[in-house]
């Protein structure tokens, strides 16, 4: 075994760091882009084309020397990408039209446990002590910035409906990383994630194309420059830089440090925004990510 290269492993902590700040900021640049009429699906497709160009180049550049891939594995890959990213997608851009960027991130760092869950219920698992202490701890912590959301809001309903809505994106996220693992050894990180990012983006177009008019696509300058921030420092950048970041520390310490990111939208919303910030949130946040850390920490 090689030895610990520390200037390697500084690196990789700085990419996880980053990667979990990108991705934090994808809910900051939804809402503000809802300051314009423009919708969730069209807002998605915006944010999906402007990244094409580089997964295209990627799913091409990694596949060449690759052997073919078997219908069995597109079939796979069609299924984990409408899961993954456009449908938890789709379901997280539709939830950010009714609550805060906040309890939105926090909903959304319910994948962990529910990933556990879908281990204990489907592939049968045991459930470990830790692991139920880290479910309870989660969801009390979403329960309290829940309230904090419903005693702010002037109709309760929509706080519920959004709720829903990004609880559903952080469930079908779960299934996707789920399923993606065996996909992942087999074909590597760099031509997984881009081959899945093609599917979700064809599932993008293909709903925007039957649900919205071209004139949707008419919008004002500042709403393509913000799916464009969304494209390069939520999605981009972030995919690549975690992935980089696994090679050199591995993915429970990417894991942890990614946890800093529903502080950071708590932050981010709370200056960018105007949200509160209120005792209950930061309570909330903290039990969340103490339900995260208590599901990724080794013993």
């Amino acid at each position: 075994m090689g030895q610990p290269n520390p200037a390697a492993e500084r690196f990789g902590i700085l990419l996880a760091l980053l990667a979990a700040l990108g991705f934090s900021l994808k809910a900051i640049f939804v809402k503000l882009a809802y300051a314009w009429p423009v919708s969730a699906v069209t807002l998605l497709a915006i944010r999906m084309l402007l990244s094409l160009p580089v997964f295209a180049w990627v799913g091409w550049h990694s596949s060449k020397a690759a052997p073919p891939l078997t219908r069995r594995d597109w079939l796979i890959l069609t299924g984990l990408g409408l899961a993954g990213y456009y449908g938890a997608s789709i379901l997280d851009f539709l939830g950010l039209q009714y609550i805060t960027a906040a309890l939105e991130r926090l909903i959304l760092y319910t994948y962990p446990t529910l990933t556990v869950l879908i281990a204990v219920l489907v592939f049968k698992r045991p459930l470990q002590r830790r692991e139920l202490g880290a479910i309870l701890l989660s969801y009390a912590g979403i329960g309290l910035a829940f309230a904090h959301d419903l005693d702010l809001a002037a109709e309760g309903h929509a706080v519920w409906l959004g709720a829903g809505l990004v609880f559903a994106s952080s469930l079908t996220y779960a299934v996707y990383l789920s399923g993606s693992g065996p996909m992942i050894a087999r074909l590597g990180s760099a031509r997984f994630t881009a081959l899945c990012m093609l599917v979700s983006t064809t599932g993008t177009l293909a709903h925007f194309a039957l649900s919205q008019p071209l004139e949707a696509l008419i919008l004002p300058w500042q709403v393509y420059g913000l799916g464009a921030a969304m494209a390069v420092f939520s999605t981009i950048l972030p995919v690549f830089m975690q992935s980089a970041a696994i090679r050199r520390i591995g993915a429970s310490r990417s894991v942890l440090i990614g946890t800093i990111g529903p502080m950071a939208t708590i932050f981010f919303g709370w200056w960018w925004l105007g949200e509160t910030l209120s005792l209950h949130q930061m309570l909330g946040a903290g039990l969340v990510l103490a339900g995260v850390l208590l599901v990724s920490l080794k013993r």
